[in-house]
């Protein structure tokens, strides 16, 4: 069966990274070498496949007809740590900031599903509400959630 020569290309990666990983080095430096990034549970599938097949790479073609991986393990890290460092980006935000730095353009529902998996996301739902703090006659400072208060005590939101 002929094959488009991206996807001749990755199935002689997968089994090159295999083989590599079978012959002991660690599955992320070798990830990084290979260019495609692989989970643990992923590699498990990737070698029953390869085994089945005879140990050839014909065996490893996923039928994606060579659509590559846009998010790797670097730009994984890079998205990570930009999130840490500020926790108020937003997705769209994380979007141009990534197509910037790498060149690659994601949607905003991936990029948050990426941060969802490392517990980054933000918050959902509606902000807290703001408290005021008022001075009583005796100097003694109050705290009070006043909003949507002014139905009930005039002069206040």
């Amino acid at each position: 069966m002929d094959h488009p020569q991206a996807v001749i290309e990755k199935g002689q990666r997968l089994a090159q990274l295999l083989q590599r990983v079978e012959q002991g080095e660690a599955l992320a430096e070798v990830c990084t070498e290979v260019g495609i990034e692989v989970t643990p549970d992923r590699l498990v599938a990737l070698q029953i496949k390869y085994e089945a097949g005879r140990r050839s790479w014909e065996a490893l073609i996923d039928g994606r007809h060579g659509h590559e991986q846009k998010v790797t393990a670097d730009m994984k890290e890079w998205l990570y740590e930009r999130k840490r460092q500020d926790k108020r980006l937003t997705g769209p935000q994380l979007v141009k900031a990534l197509k910037v730095q790498f060149g690659v353009e994601l949607s905003v529902g991936h990029i948050n599903h990426l941060l969802r998996q490392v517990e980054l996301s933000r918050q959902t739902g509606r902000p807290p509400k703001p408290v005021v703090e008022k001075e009583t006659e005796r100097g003694e400072i109050t705290e009070q959630v006043v909003d949507n208060a002014g139905l009930f005590f005039p002069g206040s939101s």
